[in-house]
C-alpha cells in the first residue's frame, strides 16, 4: 500500500525536476525553448520515470520486460543522483538569494554555468556508479580463534553474500566473482544469503550461472544460507506485493543450489570433515513471509560440541551478542550493501551496529559484506562490489 501513497509524490518530484531542466535548457539556447523539443523530451522523459512500472506491469513478451526492468533500475540510481543534486543547488540560490541578498545568483550565466557543473557531476556519478558495480574488491581479514580444529592451524574462507542474480547480475556477473573467488584459492566458501533478486526468471544463461558457480574450488565446499530477496515476489522500486506464503517459495531456487553443488543451510547445522561446525541460519524476513518459525542461536547449538570452533551463516547481521553468546566463534554476513549508493554509505550505519566490516563481541567475530551484487538501483557509489578473504587461524 505504501507504493500507491508515494506515488504522487514520485510524480511531483519529477514535475519539479522537468521544470529545472526545462528552464536550464532555455537558457542555454533558444532551440531548447521550442514546443517541439519541450514535447519529445517530456516523452522521452516520461517513459524513462515510468519505465519501473511499465517493467512492473508487462510481463509480456519477455524481451520487453526485461528491457524496461533493466531501463527502470539504471533510471532510479541517476535519479536519485539527479534529484540530489537539483534540490541541493536550488536550496543553496535560495539561501544566497534571500538571506545573502548576492545580486549575482539570478543571471543567466551563473545559470547556464551552475546547470552545466550539475548536469557533469550527475552524468560522472551515475557513469562511474554503474561501471564500479562490475568491478569485484577482495577484502581480506585475518582472524584468531581460540579453539583446535581437527589438527589445522588455520584455513582461508572465502564470504560472498547478495550475488542479486537477476537483471542486473547475470552469467558475466557470475563469471567475474567466479574467477576473483578461485584466485584465493579458499578452504570454504560461504555464500551468506540473497543469492536471487526476487525473480527466478529474471537472470539470463541461467545454464552459464550454473557452470560458473559449479567451477568453485574450494577444499570443503560451498555452504549458504537464505536471504530475504530469496523469493518469489512481486517488486515495485523496493516495495514487495506479497502473494500467498504457498505461492512465495520457489522450488527452482533449491533445485538451482543443488545443480551448482552449493550445500543450503536452512537452521541447521554440518560438522565439516570432524573439524568444526558451520550453522546456517534462516533470514527472519523471509521466514516471517513464509510463516516459517524460526530457531534461536542458542537453539542451533545446543547439541553442538563447542569445543570446536562454530562458524555461523547469517543474512542480515542481527542478534550479535545473542550469536556470541551461543558459542559462535565466526559469525558471516551481508544484507546491508554498506548502503550501496552515496549518501545511503553514511546514513546505513545508524541502522546496524556492524553496517559493514569487522566487529568483535565477546569472544565472536563479526564480518558483513558489503556484497558482490547491486539491488534496485544498478550501481555503486562510495561502496564497493566485494567479496571478503577470511583468514582463520586455530589453536594448535
Amino acid at each position: 500500500m505504501a507504493a500507491f501513497f508515494i506515488a504522487p509524490f514520485y510524480v511531483f518530484i519529477n514535475i519539479y525536476i522537468v521544470r529545472w531542466m526545462f528552464l536550464w535548457m532555455g537558457s542555454c539556447h533558444y532551440l531548447f525553448q521550442t514546443h517541439i523539443f519541450r514535447i519529445v523530451f517530456a516523452g522521452v522523459y516520461i517513459l524513462l520515470a515510468t519505465s519501473l512500472l511499465t517493467g512492473f506491469l508487462i510481463q509480456k513478451p519477455l524481451w520487453l520486460h526485461r528491457f524496461l526492468k533493466n531501463v527502470g533500475n539504471y533510471f532510479l540510481g541517476t535519479f536519485l543522483y539527479i534529484l540530489l543534486v537539483i534540490i541541493t543547488v536550488d536550496a543553496g540560490r535560495l539561501i544566497l538569494k534571500y538571506l545573502f541578498h548576492v545580486s549575482w545568483i539570478g543571471t543567466r550565466i551563473a545559470f547556464v554555468t551552475t546547470g552545466l557543473i550539475c548536469f557533469l557531476l550527475i552524468l560522472f556519478l551515475s557513469a562511474y556508479g554503474i561501471i564500479h558495480t562490475t568491478q569485484v574488491k577482495v577484502t581480506p581479514y585475518e582472524v584468531t580463534v581460540d579453539k583446535k580444529a581437527g589438527g589445522i592451524n588455520s584455513m582461508k574462507i572465502v564470504l560472498a553474500a547478495d550475488l542479486h542474480l537477476g537483471y542486473s547480475a547475470g552469467a558475466r556477473h557470475t563469471e567475474r566473482l567466479v574467477k576473483k573467488i578461485n584466485a584465493e584459492h579458499p578452504d570454504l566458501v560461504c555464500i551468506a544469503g540473497d543469492i536471487f533478486d526476487n525473480e527466478y526468471d529474471a537472470f539470463d544463461h541461467s545454464e552459464r550461472v550454473k557452470a560458473a558457480l559449479r567451477s568453485i574450488e574450494s577444499t570443503y565446499g560451498v555452504y549458504a544460507c537464505w536471504g530475504n530477496h530469496d523469493l518469489n515476489e512481486p517488486i515495485l522500486a523496493g516495495f514487495t506485493f506479497a502473494n500467498d506464503s504457498s505461492e512465495l517459495e520457489d522450488e527452482r531456487m533449491k533445485d538451482f543450489l543443488d545443480d551448482c553443488g552449493i550445500h543450503l543451510l536452512d537452521d541447521s547445522s554440518t560438522l565439516i570433515d570432524g573439524k568444526f561446525y558451520l550453522v546456517g541460519r534462516k533470514d527472519p524476513s523471509r521466514s516471517k513471509k513464509l510463516l516459517e518459525t524460526r530457531k534461536t542461536p542458542a537453539q542451533l547449538t545446543e547439541k553442538l560440541d563447542r569445543s570446536k570452533p562454530i562458524i555461523f551463516i547469517d543474512h542480515q547481521p542481527k542478534e550479535l551478542e545473542e550469536i556470541s553468546q551461543a558459542g559462535a566463534d565466526l559469525d558471516l554476513c551481508g544484507h546491508t550493501h554498506n548502503g550501496q549508493i552515496f549518501p545511503g554509505s553514511l546514513a546505513i550505519r545508524f541502522f546496524w551496529e556492524n553496517s559493514c566490516g569487522y566487529l568483535k563481541k565477546g569472544d565472536m567475530h563479526n564480518i558483513v559484506t558489503s556484497g558482490a551484487g547491486v539491488w534496485g538501483p544498478n550501481m555503486r557509489v562510495g561502496t564497493d562490489s566485494e567479496i571478503c578473504s577470511i583468514t582463520v587461524h586455530f589453536s594448535s
